[in-house]
């Protein structure tokens, strides 16, 4: 088992943030410890306990610059044609606004030299399920994703949900031979952080999307 971080429970849930321009893009990545990080996100409740998830792991350098540059080339995209976010002056995420854009570009420029690429995927359409049973179909891949992303941080790891390849799925597919019954629900890079004293970020205030018993 590899070397954990000494986190407890609350440390660990409100310091393991979405990982781009402090991801080692020179540290190797064990294959085993990405492996053991998935074995623990199966332990992840899903609906009738199918278990459903696929997840694609690349450390090949050819297979990731063909997926780098699918997401490359969704990103221009939808950047140039995409209105950027506004908030009010006093929104804490006005504040992260522009580092947020600057890291994201960053992930953009550097996804091929991430050291492991991790590809997920789900048995299913959800846009062919009646959308009362959407969200039952994302609860049964969701929490699995975020135990990943867990056990990442407490191993000293890092990594981000991006979602940008999801435009061009059948793309993805096709790069990794992906059965067509499988829905690609997130892309996400798998590497050591430079440093691993992360921090609670600015969150909106609790009291304005805390209802009790009515809204």
């Amino acid at each position: 088992m590899a070397d954990l971080l000494p986190l407890d429970p609350d440390q660990l849930l409100t310091t393991t943030r979405a990982v781009r321009k402090r991801l080692d893009l020179t540290r190797p990545v064990d294959r085993a410890v990405v492996e053991e990080c998935i074995e623990i996100a199966m332990q992840a409740p899903s609906g009738s306990n199918r278990q459903t998830w696929q997840f694609v792991l690349v450390d090949d350098p050819d297979t990731k610059s063909a997926l780098a540059e699918i997401y490359r080339s969704v990103f221009d995209s939808f950047s140039s044609s995409t209105p950027a976010a506004s908030y009010g002056e006093a929104d804490t995420r006005a504040q992260r606004k522009e580092a947020v854009n600057a890291s994201a570009l960053h992930l953009r420029d550097h996804y091929h030299e991430v050291p492991v690429l991790l590809v997920a995927f789900q048995l299913g359409l959800p846009d062919e399920l009646p959308a009362g049973s959407r969200p039952g179909w994302w609860g049964s891949v969701i929490p699995a994703v975020w135990s990943f992303m867990l056990a990442l941080r407490a191993r000293g790891m890092g990594s981000v949900w991006t979602t940008m390849t999801c435009r061009k799925a059948e793309d993805v597919a096709a790069v990794l031979g992906v059965p067509p019954e499988y829905t690609h629900i997130g892309m996400f890079p798998v590497a050591y952080t430079v440093g691993t004293d992360f921090k609670p970020a600015p969150r909106v205030d609790p009291g304005g999307v805390i209802h009790w018993n009515h809204w």
